[in-house]
């Protein structure tokens, strides 16, 4: 994964704590299409140690927040391509969901993968997960919804 992520391309002046590029002290996630049908993207992220919840073990906080941010631009891409829109929509997350399958470990790279598994005129439900050594650490889901002028996260990348 190389190249400017979704972020970095479509919201570099984006300060999200999950995704934003232009948050110092953020996560700063970087989302790359997969080539695979309706929008899937894929993430590597490491952690540090101050994303603990105890030693070797990444906070589930965290894990939420990565896997919402994950799956936000997940709707973001798809709904862009969908629509065959010039810019990318301002997606924000109307509802999630996390589900912790075992401990992430915090010794290397996590992989966060997210696909679209519906959609409506000015939302899509995504599915995703955290995977560490090969292993599902955590799966989410989320509703995801395109903002229009007027609501305060409009165009606030």
């Amino acid at each position: 994964m190389s190249g400017p992520s979704v972020q970095e391309r479509w919201a570099p002046a984006n300060a999200c704590f999950g995704c934003g590029p232009a948050n110092p002290q953020g996560l700063r996630i970087r989302s790359f299409p997969t080539g695979g049908p309706r929008g899937e993207l894929a993430c590597e992220w490491t952690p540090q140690p101050h994303h603990a919840a105890f030693p070797g073990v990444l906070n589930g906080g965290v894990v939420g927040a990565l896997l919402d941010c994950h799956m936000n631009w997940t709707a973001v891409m798809r709904l862009k391509e969908r629509d065959a829109l010039e810019a990318a929509p301002c997606c924000v997350t109307s509802e999630f969901s996390v589900k912790l399958t075992r401990p992430t470990p915090m010794d290397g790279a996590v992989t966060v993968t997210a696909r679209v598994v519906e959609e409506g005129p000015d939302r899509a439900v995504v599915e995703g997960e955290i995977s560490a050594k090969g292993k599902v650490c955590a799966r989410g889901r989320g509703t995801f919804v395109a903002v229009k002028p007027g609501h305060p996260a409009y165009h606030r990348w």
